[in-house]
């Protein structure tokens, strides 16, 4: 809902009183900087910035707006992500609607498409596991490819997927398909010029490691791999040559713990050449990047 739905008939809950109320709610629940979450709650179901309702506690809201707040409240005290009780996430440029249904986009995750971007400039890339649909539309919607192959295992992923596919059709340079199968199985037969993914990788015997709004709540298929956390990575590093052209880009995001056994990987197998491995913004490897090698 953008801002302009907002209304100022004098009937409505004015916005500063509903960031007392969701406050009040939220420290309850022990919820950390409560008021600056209430505040972000508003902003982000009325698709403003996150300080707006600070700035214009005297705004009215309409009664759609107060309920979806409330509910976002409700859900954020018992528990759950933010990016999940308000339904959307920020990703690059994008908005994005999410839910338990697929993982909440992460900031390293747009590192990879910006490695993607700079070293593939056009043809035909595939997303694999696409979740939500973040890196495929953030490609499409950034890039200059002549269309982006999404894929995902799961079917309730690819229904989100298709619905910011839709609310995001005018922002998008090509077409984004989306393809049901497991990893590069869809893909058979063609010759793609990128391959990127963010798989699954932490090792099951880690889940207790992650903080309770990841481990309770994000997809258990999109976070957790077996093989001490490989076995997803080792088996698209395997299958990625079959369907990338001579010259193409395999991208993976990768868990800095095992960034040196994924590059091992990569440079053991004969049909890579120039296995990189990129840090993120804090200095921990993350990204892979292996170049198909020429015929």
């Amino acid at each position: 809902m953008a801002v302009g739905a907002l209304v100022r008939t004098g009937e409505m809950m004015r916005a500063g009183a509903l960031v007392a109320e969701l406050e009040a709610l939220l420290c309850e629940a022990r919820v950390e900087h409560a008021r600056q979450e209430a505040g972000d709650i508003i902003a982000a179901i009325v698709d403003a910035p996150r300080y707006w309702a600070t700035q214009n506690r005297d705004e009215y809201v309409s009664p759609a707006v107060v309920d979806q707040a409330r509910a976002a409240a409700r859900k954020r005290a018992g528990g759950a992500p933010f990016a999940y009780a308000v339904g959307r996430a920020a990703f690059r440029h994008l908005t994005l609607s999410v839910d338990e249904r697929v993982l909440i986009p992460r900031q390293e995750t747009e590192l990879l498409v910006e490695e993607v971007l700079a070293r593939v400039p056009g043809g035909v890339v595939a997303d694999i596991g696409t979740g939500s649909g973040a890196i495929a539309l953030a490609l499409a919607s950034e890039g200059h490819y002549e269309r982006v192959i999404a894929t995902d295992v799961s079917t309730a992923a690819l229904a989100v997927a298709a619905d910011n596919v839709a609310r995001l059709a005018g922002a998008l340079r090509c077409p984004v398909e989306l393809w049901s199968g497991a990893f590069l199985a869809p893909l058979t037969g063609l010759a793609l010029d990128a391959i990127v993914a963010n798989p699954p990788y932490i090792a099951t015997a880690e889940a207790s490691e992650l903080p309770p709004s990841v481990r309770d709540w994000e997809p258990p298929t999109a976070l957790f791999s077996a093989g001490g956390g490989l076995r997803d990575t080792a088996r698209l590093i395997r299958q990625a040559p079959e369907v990338l052209r001579p010259g193409g880009l395999l991208a993976l995001e990768v868990d800095a713990r095992r960034a040196g056994q994924v590059a091992d990987l990569a440079r053991a197998e004969p049909r890579f050449r120039d296995v990189i491995v990129r840090p993120d913004l804090t200095g921990r490897d993350r990204i892979l990047l292996a170049t198909r090698v020429d015929e």
